[in-house]
């Protein structure tokens, strides 16, 4: 068989992330695989041929979905057609299931191989999605192990591949080593001291909404403990709107650079962590965390009794409890997210077990995903 060809759409930096470790392992099969689609820097550093970046597709909820609607049919519908023109061996959606499902359907219709990465999470919320998950994918490509018996009870074809970041990040990091090399980009030697990350988020509305209250609690966080010192992991495109929240507070001792989340995760020791990927992310690392999130009225609204759940961090939902303290919505003030902060740096011994929990996930979530999904994804092509 000549080299495949495959159609892919990530529509936000984790999701770039994620389909960038793919990719890496789809071109140890197939070298000369060629892939297009819409995509960020990760897929980029993987010769993927980008015709619209990522950045399109980086909103959240209905309102954002509201106001670019306009361009996000019409992305949809161009790509929908070069890809049928093109005929790929298959498409690869990875996340971004409001945007990637309609287009797997059209896709599909059209006689196109279709594959989901990243299971929606209709264990957590939404599970009407089910009849659409069955229309638009052939299969879908699981990152957690619960997941695949869940679709095929629904008829739905998985398999658990696990989570490439689990084979990205070391069992173990020094957190040394991650501190000199944020030296290197100007963050100043916390030596001794607590160093506290910060990650409000990757996109506009999620920087606007949480990091408002989480710089206002690291503030509280300081005055309590006046030796702390924070870094915030600006993510791509965000600098502009996070510079302008964090000139409110010029007493913070802060420092905010571009990109570097594994290393900050790396170099910390507890984060403060919007809810979504870099839960997860921080959970690998092994570092106790407080989970952010809020989200617009009107999409709260929307949103409330939807969830199945009591949880929404995944090392939370992984764990089928709490290990970790999540603040959403009404609860996601300064002052509770400074005390759920200050109380993990009290309390060494839970600490202690929050990070061996962790340890446990990591070693579940570690399956080689990349020779795993490509495993998968070539039995579905029949390569």
């Amino acid at each position: 068989m000549t080299a495949p060809r495959f159609g892919m759409v990530a529509g936000e930096a984790s999701s770039d992330l994620i389909a960038g470790l793919m990719l890496a392992g789809l071109k140890e099969r197939w070298p000369a695989l060629k892939a297009a689609g819409i995509g960020g820097p990760r897929l980029a550093a993987q010769g993927f041929e980008i015709w619209w970046p990522s950045s399109k597709l980086s909103i959240f909820g209905y309102v954002d979905a509201l106001r670019n609607l306009r361009e996000l049919l019409s992305i949809r519908r161009q790509l929908g057609t070069r890809l049928i023109e093109r005929q790929p061996s298959a498409f690869i959606g990875i996340d971004a299931p409001d945007f990637n499902f309609g287009l797997e359907k059209r896709l599909r219709a059209a006689g196109i191989k279709t594959i989901h990465f990243v299971c929606p999470s209709i264990w957590a919320w939404r599970p009407e999605r089910v009849q659409t998950i069955r229309e638009a994918c052939e299969h879908v490509l699981c990152l957690f192990p619960f997941e695949p018996e869940l679709l095929r009870k629904h008829g739905i074809a998985a398999t658990y591949v696990g989570h490439p970041l689990a084979d990205e990040i070391p069992m173990q990091v020094s957190q040394a080593a991650a501190r000199k090399v944020l030296q290197e980009h100007d963050v100043p030697d916390p030596g001794g001291e607590t160093l506290v990350a910060l990650l409000p988020g990757s996109r506009k509305s999620e920087i606007e909404l949480i990091a408002p209250p989480m710089l206002a609690a690291a503030e509280l966080m300081q005055k309590e403990r006046p030796g702390l010192r924070f870094v915030l992991p600006a993510a791509p495109g965000m600098r502009k709107l996070i510079d302008p929240l964090v000139a409110v507070h010029p007493g913070l001792r802060l420092a905010v650079v571009d990109g570097l989340s594994h290393k900050v995760l790396a170099a910390c020791d507890i984060t403060l962590v919007a809810s979504g990927t870099a839960t997860l992310e921080a959970a690998l690392f092994k570092r106790p965390m407080v989970i952010c999130y809020r989200v617009s009225r009107l999409n709260a609204w929307r949103m409330r009794g939807k969830n199945l759940l009591p949880w929404v961090g995944l090392p939370n939902v992984l764990a089928r409890e709490f290990l970790v303290p999540e603040l959403i919505q009404e609860q996601c003030t300064a002052e509770n997210i400074a005390a759920e902060g200050l109380a993990w740096l009290a309390d060494p011994a839970r600490h202690a077990r929050v990070q061996a929990r962790f340890e446990q996930q990591h070693q579940v979530l570690r399956c080689n995903t990349a020779k795993t999904a490509a495993d998968a994804i070539a039995k579905i092509i029949g390569a």
